[in-house]
């Protein structure tokens, strides 16, 4: 089966597609080709600007702008290739909005972390206005097109698979959710991260970019204020760093390096307060070393971080995210109860080899259908 992998290639994507690259070696019945979005440049990048007036009320659907413009270099790279392969794969659906006579021509799965509707109340730095109902209308008619014309339909959670249904119209029969999920190192086993005895504070350990707005910066000042005599931050992340007493930034991790695991097992608690993740790879990540995880109570986190394997709060209390990171800090039989469980959680739904196996599974279902489909 020859497939070609799109991918908008943007935030985690690029860490999705290369747990897809290495995972599809034990796969010698698929053929992959992978289709990577280059970064917006030129005329791509100027019809994606923000307006500044229109912005501030979310008038300017800067959004759908910016996809309609990447959906078209797809659609041009589509047109020329897409006969060569058996099925196409587009990760997200906003790679295939410009797409959909070409989907609709062939077997195809869009799958997708987010919709238009569950992105547009999810962003701090594009406040909801009372247009943003027409904005989200306004993609939906792209998206829902686009989801129409695929074969099958794939959602990572079940968040997002509540919007699909609800607002979008899919039905469970062209419906199927599952993660993509990760490769984590074989073996992780042994004492519980952050419980033997380094000589040192434990450590509380954040991953990702866009500090601000991923809550690394909230955090660093409730650590400064509360924690930091008792643990130690540490904030993993190619931007700058505010410095701090007993913070240290880690600039050297990149995809799929071996750094990620050392600062990981060496860690106590994965801490992410992130107002605009659904669904982080680096909760992922962290469950899957054993970590127990703090984090906010918001879209598919609850289902990403059941009771057991952490805790969540509510986005704007940071009593109880202190409180909660100061108990786990003083208890570290606690930290082993829950990092044993987040572990076990990971190993149940989100380890690569699983969710690959299901990734190929549905893209043979998508041509079984299309060709029986085809031949009515």
């Amino acid at each position: 089966m020859k497939v070609l992998f799109v991918n908008e290639n943007i935030g985690g994507h690029a860490a999705v597609h290369a747990t897809l690259r290495r995972s599809l070696v034990a796969h010698p019945e698929v053929e992959a080709e992978f289709l990577d979005v280059p970064a917006a440049a030129g005329l791509r990048r100027a019809v994606g600007t923000r307006l500044p007036g229109l912005g501030r009320l979310d008038l300017d659907l800067q959004a759908l702008r910016a996809q309609l413009a990447l959906s078209q270099w797809v659609r041009l790279q589509l047109r020329r290739r897409a006969a060569e392969f058996d099925v196409v794969h587009v990760y997200t659906g906003h790679a295939a909005l410009r797409s959909v006579d070409l989907l609709r021509s062939m077997p195809s799965v869009i799958a997708t972390d987010a919709t238009a509707e569950t992105n547009a109340y999810r962003l701090p730095n594009r406040q909801p206005t009372r247009f943003t109902p027409k904005a989200v209308a306004a993609a939906q008619r792209f998206e829902g097109a686009a989801y129409a014309a695929s074969t099958l339909v794939v959602a990572n959670t079940e968040w997002v698979a509540g919007s699909l249904r609800s607002s979008y119209g899919i039905d469970d029969e062209r419906l199927r959710v599952f993660p993509f999920g990760i490769a984590a190192p074989d073996g992780i086993s042994g004492a519980a991260p952050g419980t033997h005895d380094t000589g040192s504070l434990p450590r509380l350990v954040f991953v990702g970019r866009q500090l601000e707005r991923k809550g690394a910066l909230r955090l660093h000042r409730l650590h400064q204020a509360h924690l930091a005599d008792e643990c130690e931050l540490v904030i993993i992340t190619p931007e700058d760093v505010p410095p701090g007493r007993n913070v240290r930034a880690v600039s050297d991790v990149t995809v799929g390096s071996d750094r990620l695991w050392e600062e990981l097992r060496a860690a106590a608690v994965f801490v992410f307060p992130s107002l605009i993740d659904q669904a982080p790879n680096a909760v992922i990540e962290a469950a899957a070393a054993g970590l127990p995880v703090v984090g906010l109570r918001i879209a598919a986190m609850p289902e990403m971080v059941p009771p057991a394997c952490g805790t969540l709060v509510d986005p704007d209390d940071d009593d109880a995210l202190v409180a909660t990171l100061r108990r786990l800090v003083r208890d570290p039989a606690l930290r082993v109860r829950q990092g044993e469980a987040a572990r076990a959680h990971f190993l149940v739904r989100y380890d690569a080899a699983a969710c690959t196996r299901r990734v190929v599974d549905t893209l043979g279902e998508a041509r079984e259908r299309f060709a029986l489909a085809a031949a009515r």
